[in-house]
C-alpha cells in the first residue's frame, strides 16, 4: 500500500512539475522568420506559399507588395534554409538563394520577374 502511495505521489509531482517545462520547451522550438522573395501575382503567391509549406512549417503568408514571406516554423522539423530551398525549386528567388534556371523556365509567362520584365 505505501509503495502504491509513493507511485502516486511521484506520478502527481512529474504531471505537475515536469509538462509545463516540457511546453516551454516545445515553444522554444517554434521560429519566426521573413525574407524576400520575388513574384508578381496572384499565381506566384499560391506557388510560393504551397512550396513553403513543408514539413515542420505552421504557416506562410507571402506579401507581393512587400515581395515578402512570412513563416512560423519548428526549428526541430525543418530550418529556414529548407523552406528558402523548397521556394527556389518551384522557380522564385529567395533571399540569398537563386531559383534554378529550369525551374524558373518552367513558370507562366505572367510570373516572369527576371531580365528586366516589369514587376505587374
Amino acid at each position: 500500500m505505501k509503495n502504491i502511495i509513493q507511485t502516486i505521489l511521484l506520478l502527481g509531482f512529474t504531471i505537475l512539475y515536469l509538462t509545463p517545462a516540457q511546453a516551454q520547451s516545445a515553444k522554444k522550438n517554434i521560429v519566426k522568420e521573413s525574407f524576400a522573395v520575388t513574384g508578381v501575382c496572384g499565381m506566384c503567391e499560391k506557388r510560393i506559399e504551397k512550396a513553403a509549406l513543408i514539413k515542420g512549417v505552421i504557416s506562410v503568408a507571402w506579401d507581393k507588395d512587400a515581395q515578402q514571406v512570412n513563416v512560423i516554423y519548428k526549428s526541430k522539423k525543418t530550418s529556414l534554409e529548407e523552406i528558402k530551398t523548397a521556394i527556389a525549386a518551384v522557380g522564385h528567388d529567395t533571399e540569398g538563394l537563386a531559383a534554378p534556371d529550369s525551374a524558373y523556365a518552367e513558370l507562366p509567362q505572367c510570373c516572369a520577374y527576371r531580365e528586366g520584365v516589369e514587376v505587374h
